[in-house]
């Protein structure tokens, strides 16, 4: 048997797994059945309000005794451009039609930072969930700290080596390492900043040589043999999102099910802004190649092009039609797996220890 990792043991797991928090796709079912299971069971708020989150989190401490993360999104707000707002919108015009409806008239902000956000910061401290991650940026160095005075263990994900060096001097405890291969979005402080793109393994390897904090590897992990690999590469645990996505605890739809158990579709993952306005990677749609098309202008900016994303998938939906539904998925997919999330976690356990 493999010793854990001492930041495993500081997060009470039994296993070196983490649930990606996957919001809008992680249940309360989901977070509690890994997390009894030994691993890491997540939430993610960032697309929820305060009280959806606060229900959340008390639903998943009722399902079973367990640590849990929650992880909120870190972005900085959106820089309005009428004018790329209103090209992005037209661009859009013709996949509204077939379904007699139209673009809305103007774009909001479906998705509010938690670097500004009192009510889920206090809500947070109140609740006191085993660890609390951040995507997209961090929040302010006092709340770090208040958070971890109230016995959160804090995680935040880097894309580069200066995003690491930028969480260790905000004294956050642990690196979520995000390789080019994971699904949703990437964890970009900086979407306009030039993207290495760096694998999860190359990733890991030069964080590594730069940081003293604990590393958990994210993106193209799907199995023990996965687990075991980016252990060797020196992480202290894995974080794995599109492998819980077809357990049946997950909220993920019966169309998203279905491409993901399609081993063409799920071959077909492609990183784009187009969906949201953030690179994001998610199985290949109509609307990816439309948006993607020679001559389309840019998408406007994230949460913006998610609000019309939004809008253009229900009305499709309602008709029977989910090509153009946000399915995020990494370029693991296709070696996913329908198993409940427990049986799942005992799987991954039993390969990885049989990989030694």
């Amino acid at each position: 048997m493999t010793t854990l990792h001492p930041f495993c043991t500081r997060m009470g797991l039994r296993h070196p797994i983490i649930q990606a928090p996957m919001a809008g796709v992680a249940t309360p079912a989901l977070a509690a059945a890994v997390s009894g299971a030994g691993g890491l069971g997540s939430l993610g708020i960032g697309a929820s309000t305060v009280a959806q989150a606060r229900q959340m989190i008390e639903q998943t401490r009722a399902l079973g005794v367990g640590p849990l993360n929650v992880n909120v999104f870190c972005h900085a707000p959106a820089v309005r451009d009428a004018a790329r707002e209103a090209a992005w919108l037209q661009h859009l015009a013709p996949l509204f039609r077939p379904f007699g409806a139209t673009p809305p008239a103007a774009l909001a902000e479906v998705y509010r930072s938690f670097v500004g956000d009192d009510e889920a910061f206090e809500m947070l401290l109140q609740q006191r969930p085993a660890v609390v991650s951040f995507h997209f940026g961090l929040p302010p160095r006092e709340r770090i700290a208040a958070l971890q005075a109230a016995g959160c263990l804090t995680l935040a994900t880097a894309t580069s080596l200066d995003e690491a060096a930028q969480i260790e001097a905000a004294g956050v405890d642990a690196i979520v390492a995000q390789g080019i291969e994971a699904g949703g979005h990437r964890g970009l402080f900086d979407p306009t900043a030039d993207d290495q793109r760096w694998s999860t393994a190359v990733l890991l390897r030069l964080l590594r040589r730069h940081t003293r904090l604990p590393l958990v590897a994210a993106g193209g992990i799907m199995d023990g043999a996965g687990i075991r690999a980016m252990l060797d590469l020196g992480a202290a645990a894995v974080q794995m999102g599109t492998a819980f996505v077809p357990c049946p605890e997950s909220s993920a739809s019966p169309a998203y099910r279905a491409q993901l158990k399609d081993p063409r579709r799920a071959a077909r993952t492609r990183l784009t802004a187009v969906l949201s306005g953030r690179p994001a990677r998610g199985l290949v749609n109509r609307l990816i190649e439309h948006g993607e098309a020679p001559g389309s202008p840019p998408p406007a900016a994230y949460p913006l092009a998610y609000d019309v994303a939004k809008q253009l998938h229900a009305a499709a939906a309602a008709q029977g039609q989910h090509e153009f539904a946000a399915h995020w998925a990494g370029q693991g997919a296709p070696l996913a797996r329908e198993l409940p999330a427990a049986e799942l976690v005992a799987r991954l356990v039993d390969e990885w220890q049989a990989a030694e």
